[in-house]
């Protein structure tokens, strides 16, 4: 018995990462798989279960929901038919995934979790995401008067939305994608992201 949606359900809670983003990665994680030689059950796996631990980190900088993810991963593999090769690449995919811990991934397994995560970290889908956290968390949407940090410190960190594309999202370039198919699909969601942020500083100014 392999691991299943319905499996992980439990795991996820109501909010920018939830059940939904978890089977948008699993989607991409296959279209990426489909043009890399990979164990695509050690894919599938990986991606349902990447985000485990999201609720503990999720409004903390304290804890590494990649790294509380693995530790979890690897007891509840234990449950299902994956061999002790298969277990240790699932485990290491989620560790090296988060963005912010800037850990390579060593397989190409681990490689494409690590892509399809970023693509959703992208695009349409992630100014929702962003905005709807900002506001479940009654932050900021933009200040002028508060510049973004030079170095990423953590969602709960960002002083603004706008802030946080600067400090975070726009540094998840489609150069710093592992396979080529990663790297095409992140072309246009970035080029998206980019012109989304300049429209709101150009309207935020009157500008246009």
């Amino acid at each position: 018995m392999k691991v299943s949606v319905k499996d992980v359900e439990k795991y996820y809670n109501k909010s920018a990462h939830d059940m939904n983003h978890v089977l948008r990665v699993y989607k991409n994680s296959l279209r990426i798989a489909e043009k890399e030689d990979c164990d695509i059950e050690v894919v599938k796996a990986a991606a349902l279960l990447h985000d485990i631990a999201r609720h503990l980190d999720e409004y903390s900088d304290k804890l590494c929901h990649a790294e509380e993810g693995a530790k979890m991963a690897e007891k509840i593999l234990q449950n299902y038919d994956y061999t002790p090769v298969q277990v240790r690449n699932i485990v290491h995919s989620i560790r090296v995934h988060r963005y912010s811990k800037g850990l390579k991934p060593e397989t190409i397994e681990a490689k494409i979790l690590q892509d399809a995560d970023r693509l959703d970290a992208l695009g349409a889908i992630i100014v929702a995401r962003v905005f709807y956290s900002r506001g479940t968390d009654k932050g900021v949407m933009y200040d002028p008067k508060i510049k973004p940090e030079k170095k990423y410190k953590g969602a709960a960190s960002s002083k603004t939305a706008i802030n946080h594309f600067y400090e975070k999202i726009l540094k998840i370039t489609p150069d710093t994608f592992h396979t080529k198919i990663g790297c095409e699909l992140a072309n246009n969601r970035y080029d998206f992201t980019k012109k989304f942020v300049e429209q709101f500083i150009k309207e935020w100014n009157c500008e246009i």
